[in-house]
């Protein structure tokens, strides 16, 4: 055969093979529908997954408008990872327009839900009113950490072995700072622990803690509370003696401010509920937005 023609041939099979052997160490392309859950996603895939978020750091999932950029992000995205209990509630008609055709894993599955606590609804037309906000209990975080495992070995078996390894971890780094977290609250009498904020969103961490949060707003961020339920709970903060107030960073200040000064109450900083900070932020992970909250929390309830 002339040298030539096998010069053509050996770059035609090059051409054939290269890409696909590239391919196949590539990062497995996922998407995560918010910043918190997108965290826990980069924790267990490491180097071998590149994640895209629906929703950045800073910004509320509870009410987006799917766009086209959006649209682009998921259509290439070999899994999807989102929260579920009606969280994004935009998430089902969003997918069909967007036709996504990989795996969708909705890391709640599994959990029993807590119930709202009020009848204020979640805002999206959900059929069940359940409280949406499981990660604010991090053992349901770690349940969260093993069906991400979960999905990710089902589209990347090659490197299973790794995405389980980080995912017992990240589980073991999780599992002490629930730890912490209950450790530093049991050390807070009981009647202290009241916390009052803007969004109904810490039902999950009060069950967990032992702390008891009273808030005007309904389980959506979006949600506009009454006046009635503002006088309400003006009462409940007077009765309760509590002066710690918090914003939550994604909410309207002027609930919480309005309370301030109907109560005398000082507002204590802000919590992180719905999504982390920017890089560089004092939440930009799960772990770091955990002990953030529950920090200044305790700052707030001891200076009582």
């Amino acid at each position: 055969m002339p040298s030539r023609l096998r010069l053509l041939l050996l770059a035609a099979l090059l051409g054939l093979i290269g890409p696909g052997a590239r391919a196949a160490d590539a990062p497995l392309s996922v998407v995560a529908s918010f910043s918190i859950l997108g965290d826990l996603v980069q924790q267990v895939g490491g180097d071998r997954v590149q994640v895209s978020l629906l929703v950045g750091p800073d910004s509320d999932a509870h009410a987006v408008q799917p766009t086209p950029s959006m649209a682009r992000r998921v259509a290439g995205a070999a899994v999807l990872f989102s929260n579920g209990l009606g969280f994004e509630g935009w998430m089902d008609r969003f997918l069909r327009a967007a036709a996504f055709r990989g795996t969708h894993v909705v890391v709640s599955a599994g959990l029993t839900p807590r119930a709202a606590a009020s009848d204020h609804g979640h805002g999206h037309g959900h059929a069940h009113d359940v409280d949406p906000h499981a990660w604010q209990d991090v053992r349901h975080a770690i349940h969260f950490v093993a069906r991400i495992a979960d999905g990710l070995c089902a589209a990347d078996a090659a490197h299973c072995a790794g995405h389980r390894a980080r995912a017992e971890a990240a589980t073991q780094r999780l599992q002490a700072l629930h730890a912490r977290i209950a450790a530093a609250w049991a050390a807070v009498p009981p009647d202290r622990r009241v916390v009052i904020t803007t969004h109904e969103a810490f039902g999950y961490y009060g069950a967990a803690y032992g702390v008891r949060f009273l808030s005007a707003q309904g389980i959506s961020s979006a949600a506009e509370p009454t006046p009635r339920a503002v006088a309400a709970l003006v009462r409940q903060v007077k009765a309760s003696g509590s002066r710690a107030l918090f914003l939550e960073r994604a909410g309207d200040p002027r609930l919480i401010e309005r309370i301030a000064r109907e109560t005398g109450a000082v507002i204590g900083g802000t919590l992180y509920a719905d999504a982390l900070s920017a890089a560089g932020g004092p939440a930009a992970s799960y772990e770091t937005m955990m002990d953030h909250n529950t920090q200044a929390l305790l700052r707030a309830v001891e200076a009582r």
